[in-house]
C-alpha cells in the first residue's frame, strides 16, 4: 500500500455510473459502494469534492438531439445532476459522512449557493461538498465544470472515474490493438484528440497544472487506490 499521495481531490463521476446495468435512476447499491469509499477517503484525511454528470436521467445536446433549443436542453441536464447530488449527499449521510451541495444556480431552499471559501471551509472541516449545476452555464460539460471547479478549491488532482480503465490511443472497444497510456502530456490528448475529457475541460486543467488520473469506477475501491499512489489508469499533465 502506498502512502496518501493527494489531500484534496476532485473527484469527477458520471450520471451513469450512479445508474448501473439499469442504465438510468439510481442503483442504491453502487450509490452505497461510492459513499464506502468516499468515507474511507475522508477517514484518511482526504478532502473530496464531487461533481456528478447527469447522464442517468438527461444528457443536454445529445438528449435534446436537435428537437429543442440547446440551452433549455443544457439547463434540463443540470437539473440532473442536482438529482444526482441530492441522491449521493443523502447516501454519504446515511454512512456518517457530512456532505453539503453546492450549485451553480441559486436553488436556496434545497442547495448552497456555490461560495468558493464556503467550499473551502467545508473541506477543511473534513465534509463532503458535491458541486451541481455544472458550471451554470449552457455549452459546458460537467467535465469543464469538474476542472472549474478543481482550479477553484486548488486540488491536488482530478480524479476522473469513467467505464475504461484508463486513456487509450484509440478506442480499445473498436480497435483491439489500442495501447493504453501510464502517463501522457495534455498538449498530446489534445494533439491526437483522445477521448479523455472535452478540449475545454483539457485545456483547463493545463492551463492551471491540475493533473488528472483516469481510471475505471467499475471497482470504486480503485478511488482509494488512486489516493495511495498504487500505478491505476492513466495519470495526464
Amino acid at each position: 500500500m502506498g502512502e496518501l499521495q493527494y489531500k484534496r481531490v476532485l473527484l469527477k463521476l458520471s450520471g451513469e455510473a450512479l445508474a448501473g446495468e439499469k442504465h438510468t435512476g439510481f442503483d442504491h447499491q453502487i450509490v452505497g459502494q461510492i459513499c464506502e469509499v468516499i468515507k474511507t477517503a475522508v477517514g484518511m484525511g482526504v478532502q473530496v469534492g464531487v461533481v456528478i454528470g447527469g447522464g442517468n436521467f438527461w444528457r443536454g445536446v445529445k438528449d435534446g438531439g436537435g428537437r429543442m433549443e440547446r440551452t433549455r436542453a443544457d439547463y434540463m441536464g443540470m437539473l440532473a445532476t442536482v438529482m444526482n447530488s441530492l441522491m449521493v449527499a443523502d447516501a454519504l449521510g446515511q454512512h456518517g459522512v457530512e456532505a453539503r451541495v453546492q450549485t451553480a444556480i441559486h436553488m436556496v431552499p434545497i442547495a448552497e449557493p456555490y461560495d468558493r471559501e464556503r467550499a473551502v471551509r467545508h473541506l477543511e472541516r473534513g465534509r463532503v461538498v458535491l458541486f451541481a449545476c455544472g458550471s451554470g452555464c449552457p455549452y459546458f460539460s460537467t467535465d469543464t465544470a469538474a476542472a472549474l471547479r478543481a482550479a477553484e478549491i486548488g486540488a491536488d488532482v482530478l480524479l476522473l472515474a469513467k467505464n475504461i480503465d484508463g486513456v487509450y490511443s484509440a478506442d480499445p472497444r473498436q480497435d483491439p490493438s489500442a495501447v493504453r497510456y501510464e502517463t501522457i502530456g495534455f498538449d498530446e490528448v489534445l494533439a491526437k484528440r483522445l477521448q479523455v475529457m472535452d478540449s475545454t475541460a483539457t485545456s483547463l486543467c493545463m492551463d492551471n497544472q491540475i493533473p488528472v488520473l483516469v481510471f475505471a469506477l467499475r471497482d470504486p475501491e480503485n478511488i482509494l487506490r488512486a489516493l495511495r499512489g498504487e500505478k491505476i489508469g492513466t495519470i495526464v499533465g
